[in-house]
């Protein structure tokens, strides 16, 4: 689909395969991450915000359920750090529930939809025949409808909360995960292990659980962080449109969407805050995936 199939622009990688020799030990691994300075930069903004989100709350507690007309719209100030909005919950308390929703909704809606594409592609590409040619025909019809419009209209039809965002979000990014793990397996299915495998007796799951996905875990691992860039990213464009979870909750799209026309009032604590979080987490989830992809290609490297 359109939304997931930039992701495909963003590769350059073909999974290292092959035992120790591939450079998947941790240790090496760990190094060539950290000498990408943008992707440490990446995984220390990602560190901040789920600190941010999920601690801060602790630290600094306000009522994001009930309204308070007697504050309404107030400017930054000492009691309200970022201000309030147009029914008075605290600005900078609203940034961290919303990001909860945002981060969790992301983190696990692009671990599904990564699971389903590894699954899916797995067995396409070691079944091979028309078999893969049925599966790979189901994802290029999946791509071929933009996934904004798919999501747009269950939304609409279906009012869901972050459970069923999270689901939906699953089902309709998958696809870009199948394609490269079943060009992984195309080529893991012939090789000499997988081949004695099969001629010692062992069945073809076997042969996926042992050999298959463990080999492609780079092209997963990848994957992985630029699906979850991707959902947050549907996600804000959801709730922008109001679409996406309903109040009292609330994520960072919605708060771009109830701050759109306070903006033009001069009232930019309403829009700054939740656009630049917006921007900083999917670039950070960005800068990781092209720091994993980095690490793991050891032919890349000199």
């Amino acid at each position: 689909m359109s939304g997931s199939a930039s992701t495909a622009g963003r590769w350059g990688l073909v999974a290292p395969r092959g035992g120790a020799a591939n450079g998947r030990s941790p240790a090496p691994l760990k190094a060539r991450f950290a000498r990408n300075r943008l992707a440490v930069a990446g995984l220390a903004v990602v560190i901040l915000f789920v600190i941010f989100c999920f601690v801060g709350p602790l630290v600094y507690s306000t009522d994001q359920t009930h309204t308070d007309l007697t504050q309404v719209n107030l400017a930054p100030n000492s009691a309200h750090w970022l201000g309030t909005d147009a029914v008075g919950h605290d600005q900078l308390g609203r940034l961290m529930y919303g990001g909860q929703v945002s981060l969790l909704v992301g983190l696990a809606a692009g671990a599904l939809a990564t699971v389903i594409g590894t699954l899916w592609g797995a067995v396409a590409g070691y079944a091979g025949g028309w078999v893969d040619a049925v599966m790979m025909r189901v994802v290029d019809a999946g791509i071929a409808i933009p996934a904004l419009f798919i999501l747009l209209v269950v939304s609409a039809i279906t009012n869901p909360g972050p459970l069923g965002l999270i689901v939906v979000l699953g089902l309709v990014s998958w696809l870009v995960p199948s394609r490269l793990v079943r060009a992984e397996t195309l080529t893991l299915k012939n090789r000499d292990y997988v081949l004695t495998l099969r001629a010692t007796g062992g069945t073809h799951g076997r042969a996926i659980r042992r050999h298959i996905l463990p080999n492609s875990v780079s092209t997963i691992v990848v994957a992985a962080t630029f699906q979850i860039a991707d959902a947050i990213l549907l996600i804000a464009y959801v709730s922008y449109l109001g679409l996406g979870v309903q109040p009292p909750r609330t994520d960072w799209g919605g708060m771009l969407s109830a701050g759109l026309t306070a903006a033009y009032s001069g009232r930019w604590w309403l829009i700054v805050p939740p656009g630049l979080a917006i921007i900083l987490v999917v670039c950070a989830f960005n800068a990781i995936g092209d720091g994993l992809r980095d690490a793991f290609d050891v032919r890349g490297r000199a």
